[in-house]
C-alpha cells in the first residue's frame, strides 16, 4: 500500500512539473542575448575589412614587380626565386572566397529583394566587384556566376567562368550599381568606408570602373574604350578623401603590418631597382617609405638606434639572391649583412595600426592622364599627371606623421619632374604610386610592360618566360574541384606561371 502511495504522488507532482514546463517551454528556451537575426551592414563591414590584402602579395606581386623581395626560400618563395608556391598563391585565393566574397553572397541573397536595404545592395555589389577583379587578375579564369552560392545554393564546387565574360559582367555590375545608388532611398548607416556617403560611393565605383576599363586595353580596346568614357561621365575620385581604404587598428590589424611586424621582421626588404628609381629622382617618398638599420649585422641589431630614413643612406636589396649567395651580394656592397639592406619603414608605413589603400585618387588620375593621352576623355593628360603625383605625395602623411612630406618639397619634385608626354613616365609613376598595392602594380605592369624591368636571374626558376604573368591555383582546389579547373585549363592554358590571363596581351 505504501509503495502504491509513492507512486501516486510521485505521478502527480511529476504532472504538475511537465505541466508547468510545457507552460513557459517557450520563455525558457528563448535564448535573449543570442541574436536570431545578424544586421546585414555588419556582414558588409565584415566583407569590406576582408579586402584588405593578405601577405601573399609580398611573395608574389610586389617580388615580381622588383619593390619588396626576400632572399628566403621555402614557405616565402615565389617572385624571389620565380618558383611556383601553392602555400602563398592560396593566401589572396582563402581570404577573399571565404572572407568577402561568402560574406558578400550572403548578403546579397538575404537583402536582394528588400527595397529597405538597396543602397546597401549596391555597395555590396560593388565591393564584391573589386574582390573578383583582383581575383581573375591574379589567377585568370575563377569561380564567378556560381560562387559566393554555398550558403543560398548549397553550390560548393562551383564552376569556372572565362576572364573575358567575368570583367564583361563585372564592368555592366559596377555601371549598374553605381546607377542604382539612390539618394531618396533609406540611408546606409554604419558603414565603415564612407559612412553612408552616397556621392563617396559613385566616385569610387566609377574610379573602379575606369580601372576595369583600363585593364582590358589590350584584350578588348573598344570596350576599354566606352568603359572609361562612361567612368569619366559618372564621376570619378576628386581628393585623397575619396580614397577606398581600409583602416587599421590594434584590433583590426593591417595584415602586411601584422606580417613585418611579426616573426617576418627581419626577412623582407626593398629592391634596389624601386631604391634607385627613387633615389635618382630626388623623390622626397624615399624618405617616407624607407628605412635602414646601419651597420646590422643581425635581426637583433634592427632597431631604432641604428635606424636611418636619409635618402641618402638608402641601398636595396639586389634580385636574385637566395640565403647562401645573399651575405656575399651584401659585403660586395659594403654592408655589414643582408640585415643592412633598406625595408619599407615597420615602425611607420606597414606599423600593425597603418591605412591600407586599395583604390585612389592619385591612380586614378594617372590613368585619366593615360586616357587624356588616347583622346578618351577631356582634359590635359600633364595636369592629370601632377595631380597624381602630388596625391601620392600628400598621402604619407595619413600612414604615420612621420612619413609626411613637406609641400615645398613636392613642389619642388614637380616643377624639376614635369610631364613629359611619354606612357612610360606615367607607367613609372603608376608603380609609385601602386607601391603596397601589390595586385594592382602587378596588373598594371603586365598590362603596360612597365617598368621596364631586368628579368629576375635566379638560377632554377618555374617559368620559361622573362616574368611570372599569373599565380597559380591553390592545392585545395587542385584536391577538391579539379574537374572545373580542367575545364578553365582548356580554355586558358596550363596552370603554371607562364600562363597569361585573357587581358594581358
Amino acid at each position: 500500500m505504501m509503495k502504491n502511495t509513492v507512486y501516486f504522488v510521485f505521478a502527480v507532482v511529476f504532472s504538475l512539473l511537465n505541466t508547468a514546463c510545457e507552460k513557459d517551454f517557450e520563455e525558457i528556451n528563448t535564448n535573449d542575448v543570442n541574436p536570431t537575426d545578424v544586421d546585414p551592414v555588419f556582414i558588409f563591414n565584415n566583407a569590406v575589412i576582408g579586402t584588405s590584402f593578405a601577405t601573399g602579395q609580398l611573395k608574389y606581386d610586389a617580388a615580381i614587380v622588383q619593390q619588396i623581395v626576400t632572399p628566403n626560400s621555402g614557405l616565402l618563395t615565389g617572385g624571389n626565386h620565380n618558383q611556383d608556391n601553392r602555400f602563398a598563391s592560396a593566401e589572396v585565393w582563402d581570404d577573399y572566397y571565404e572572407t568577402v566574397i561568402k560574406n558578400t553572397g550572403d548578403l546579397m541573397n538575404r537583402i536582394q529583394d528588400d527595397p529597405e536595404h538597396s543602397n546597401l545592395l549596391q555597395m555590396t555589389r560593388i565591393i564584391q566587384a573589386f574582390t573578383f577583379m583582383v581575383l581573375t587578375d591574379s589567377y585568370g579564369d575563377i569561380p564567378y556566376s556560381e560562387a559566393g552560392k554555398g550558403i543560398s545554393d548549397q553550390i560548393v564546387l562551383p564552376r569556372y567562368d572565362p576572364q573575358q565574360e567575368i570583367y564583361t559582367d563585372l564592368i555592366n555590375e559596377v555601371k549598374e550599381a553605381v546607377a542604382a545608388l539612390d539618394d531618396n532611398g533609406a540611408a546606409v548607416t554604419g558603414e565603415i568606408l564612407y559612412g553612408g556617403d552616397l556621392d563617396k560611393w559613385r566616385k569610387m565605383g566609377n574610379s573602379l570602373l575606369l580601372r576595369l576599363g583600363m585593364h582590358i586595353i589590350n584584350a578588348d580596346n573598344t570596350l576599354a574604350r566606352q568603359t572609361v568614357e562612361d567612368a569619366f561621365a559618372g564621376g570619378v575620385m576628386t581628393s585623397n578623401g575619396d580614397n577606398y581604404v581600409i583602416r587599421h587598428d590594434s584590433n583590426f590589424t593591417n595584415p602586411i603590418g601584422n606580417f613585418l611586424n611579426g616573426s617576418e621582421a627581419n626577412n623582407f626588404y626593398l629592391v634596389d631597382t624601386f631604391v634607385n628609381f627613387l633615389n635618382d629622382t630626388d623623390d622626397p617618398r624615399l624618405g617616407s617609405i624607407a628605412v635602414r638599420y646601419v651597420g646590422a649585422a643581425s635581426g637583433t641589431e634592427q632597431v631604432p638606434a641604428n635606424a636611418s630614413t636619409a635618402p641618402e643612406d638608402q641601398v636595396g636589396m639586389p634580385m636574385g639572391h637566395d640565403n647562401s649567395t645573399i651575405g656575399q651580394a651584401a659585403a660586395g656592397l659594403g654592408l655589414a649583412s643582408f640585415y643592412d639592406f633598406s625595408q619599407v619603414d615597420r615602425r611607420r608605413m606597414v606599423k600593425i595600426g597603418a591605412p591600407m589603400y586599395l583604390i585612389t585618387h592619385a591612380q586614378t588620375q594617372l590613368l585619366l592622364a593615360e586616357a587624356a593621352t588616347y583622346g578618351w576623355v577631356s582634359g590635359d593628360p600633364a595636369g592629370y599627371f601632377e595631380a597624381g603625383v602630388r596625391a601620392h605625395m600628400e598621402l604619407m602623411a595619413e600612414y604615420d606623421p612621420g612619413c609626411a612630406i613637406p609641400v615645398a618639397d613636392i613642389d619642388r619634385y614637380i616643377a624639376d619632374h614635369p610631364y613629359g608626354g611619354t606612357l612610360e613616365q606615367l607607367y613609372n609613376q603608376y608603380w609609385v604610386v601602386s607601391f603596397l598595392n601589390g595586385p594592382e602594380a602587378y596588373a598594371n605592369f603586365r598590362r603596360t610592360g612597365y617598368p621596364d624591368l631586368t628579368p629576375n636571374p635566379y638560377p632554377g626558376q618555374d617559368i620559361t618566360g622573362e616574368f611570372i604573368r599569373r599565380i597559380t591555383y591553390p592545392s585545395s582546389e587542385l584536391a577538391v574541384n579539379g574537374e572545373h579547373i580542367s575545364e578553365a585549363v582548356s580554355r586558358m592554358g596550363p596552370d603554371n606561371l607562364d600562363t597569361r590571363v585573357w587581358w594581358d596581351r
